[in-house]
């Protein structure tokens, strides 16, 4: 009697879970749909387009002898580009960290404190840097300080919600034990909340290293700076070859920089 209540209660929820994905994928269905409706967008034209798109990508974006020529100036702004994102992390991290500390259950701050903490950090996290880079030009104009910027803030509300969930998720049991022999709040972030938790959060930094070099070139785009700025100019002068060496040298840099991460992170995890 025991082992049909069972299997039909199985039954019903793997009913469940079924009609909620098929539900969940007739509304994406529907979504896409009415979208491409409103947008105008040919989905059949769309897929036709790609073989072409390719076919002149194999034509045009091949660096010529004439782009060789600029790989002097396109590294230079490559390494601007890389320098700069390697100093918009550090800063943020640095003082999205002693906000964290206010921001986490885990050292017992102050808890009106540490809910404007995650306010903020919200705040900052869920404007997109375009965004701020778009409303920081009306204040710095097309230079690097507003590229710096811009990344600043979307890295310090990322790195903070990072850094107290690492915190909370690692350093709890340490700091509990601290408190429990009646250490202080200094004293429980230098022995409890920085050994146990710096491997991951220097995980997270070197993470955020390598997305925002991919952002600032977007960001370079705007702010007329940068690795983004010599796309821009070249492929508005139709120098599809020269473009494409700046497009390859991007890579380039991510791929190495997330090999070296990876081996950083192998040393300290």
């Amino acid at each position: 009697m025991i082992k049909p209540i069972k299997i039909k209660n199985k039954n019903s929820v793997f009913a469940k879970r079924k009609l909620t994905f098929t539900v969940t994928f007739l509304v994406i269905l529907a979504l896409f749909a009415v979208s491409s409706v409103v947008t105008n967008y040919n989905v059949i034209g769309g897929f036709e387009s790609v073989p072409k798109a390719i076919t002149w990508m194999a034509k045009n974006f091949i660096p010529d002898e004439k782009a060789w020529t600029r790989l002097p100036n396109i590294l230079k702004k490559l390494a601007e580009t890389a320098l700069v994102s390697v100093a918009v992390t550090v800063c943020a991290a640095i003082c999205a960290f002693f906000f964290s500390l206010l921001g986490t259950r885990t050292t017992k701050a102050n808890p009106w404190i540490g809910r404007v903490v995650r306010v903020i950090a919200a705040f900052f996290r869920n404007v997109p840097s375009v965004v701020w880079a778009i409303l920081l030009l009306f204040s710095f104009g097309q230079n690097i300080m507003t590229g710096f910027f811009a990344l600043f803030f979307a890295t310090f509300g990322m790195l903070v919600r990072m850094f107290i969930e690492t915190i909370d998720e690692v350093s709890a049991s340490c700091v509990e034990a601290l408190h429990a022999t009646g250490a202080t709040f200094l004293q429980t972030v230098f022995q409890g909340v920085i050994p146990s938790s710096m491997p991951e959060i220097v995980s997270w930094i070197l993470y955020m290293v390598e997305f925002n070099i991919r952002d600032s070139t977007i960001i370079g785009l705007l702010t007329a700076t940068g690795i983004g700025y010599l796309f821009d100019l070249y492929y508005k002068r139709l120098d599809y070859g020269s473009a494409s060496l700046v497009v390859i040298s991007i890579v380039i840099l991510v791929i190495a920089i997330e090999i070296i991460s990876n081996q950083i992170r192998k040393v300290i995890m």
